[in-house]
């Protein structure tokens, strides 16, 4: 009997130390709260585009050949069709209307899409290999990437006036495609993703011209980029290895590198959290900002295969990531909604 209660007496220290371990482990950053099966879907998700007051999100569905909408909560309300390889989206609230590049096989193109009925009202050719963009909110000009041709020593930026939907010019860039971009408002710069040169591309807003290249180090297949304006930082993201490096804009050198989740293809910068989000296949890696110099790995969140096509909304709390299928049986395409944890 004395052995038996020693051995009770030892094991409850033992037990307590097992609960206060299991209790005090770390909370993820992100929370899953939806979660959205898309049957029938298939291939590669590339975009989302956000309609805030709509409660809308679009998604394009590139292999699909559709842009597809969402409420905000994950729910499917809607396929767009007429479309040969979706891209890039962008919604302007001012006249409720919804601009797509679209990589069609013959040419590529940006179009004109009515928030109210879905139709598309108007076309613009561009070049071939229409992919990425970026908005300027203080000219109203959407800049689109062109490019892919092997052979190409450079590609151009065309430049549409959403006000008039028109071409308004258009920016060469070295290489033969870039990926993501990002506008300093202050120095009235873009920060280019040139893929192919493997560099990061600073370009002159008012010019129209690269002015200068920061090469990435020891990496190749630039991708992903968000700019943190008010530390003068660029955050870029690369394939091989998957890295993630911040750029000082004000010198163009590297201040750290850390590695994160592969295949990426979106990045976000929560400033008021002081977090980054890269959402790649598999999981999510998510960074903290000590300071402008110093960044520390969070945690990689389960997502799923391909899961690399994301939008944060930071009005919401909520980072909405699409699970893709290209290359993978029996793939399950979803649209997921994940809370921001403090």
């Amino acid at each position: 009997m004395k052995k038996v209660l020693a051995a009770i007496l030892w094991l409850v220290p033992a037990i307590g130390v097992i609960a206060l371990s299991s209790g005090a482990q770390v909370k993820q950053p992100l929370k899953l709260v939806a979660t959205t099966p898309l049957p029938g879907f298939s291939g590669d998700f590339d975009h989302f585009a956000l309609d805030l007051k709509g409660k809308r999100l679009f998604l394009t569905a590139e292999d699909h050949k559709t842009v597809d909408v969402f409420d905000l909560e994950g729910k499917h309300l809607q396929s767009i069709t007429g479309f040969g390889q979706p891209h890039a989206a962008l919604f302007l609230p001012e006249s409720d209307k919804l601009i797509v590049t679209d990589g069609d096989d013959d040419f590529g193109k940006v179009e004109l899409v009515s928030g109210e009925d879905y139709k598309i009202l108007s076309t613009i050719k561009l070049p071939n290999g229409v992919d990425s963009a970026v908005f300027d909110p203080a000219s109203k000009y959407y800049y689109v990437a062109s490019g892919g041709e092997e052979s190409a020593k450079t590609h151009v930026l065309s430049i549409i006036d959403t006000k008039t939907f028109k071409l308004a010019g258009e920016i060469t860039l070295p290489g033969n495609e870039s990926e993501a971009m990002a506008i300093d408002k202050q120095s009235k710069k873009m920060y280019v993703s040139l893929r192919a040169t493997n560099e990061v591309g600073v370009v002159d807003m008012a010019t129209r011209k690269v002015v200068t290249r920061w090469p990435i180090p020891g990496a190749a297949t630039a991708n992903s980029l968000v700019l943190d304006e008010a530390n003068h930082r660029v955050f870029i993201a690369t394939r091989k290895p998957p890295k993630f490096f911040v750029f000082d804009t004000d010198t163009g050198k590297v201040v750290t590198s850390l590695p994160c989740a592969p295949l990426h293809d979106d990045m976000w910068f929560d400033a008021p959290h002081k977090r980054i989000y890269v959402t790649g296949s598999e999981t999510t890696t998510v960074f903290e900002q000590k300071d402008a110099d110093h960044y520390t790995h969070l945690a990689d969140v389960p997502t799923g295969f391909r899961a690399k096509t994301s939008i944060l909304v930071p009005e919401l709390n909520r980072i909405y990531i699409a699970v893709s299928g290209k290359g993978k049986a029996n793939a399950k395409l979803a649209l997921q909604v994940y809370e921001l944890q403090p």
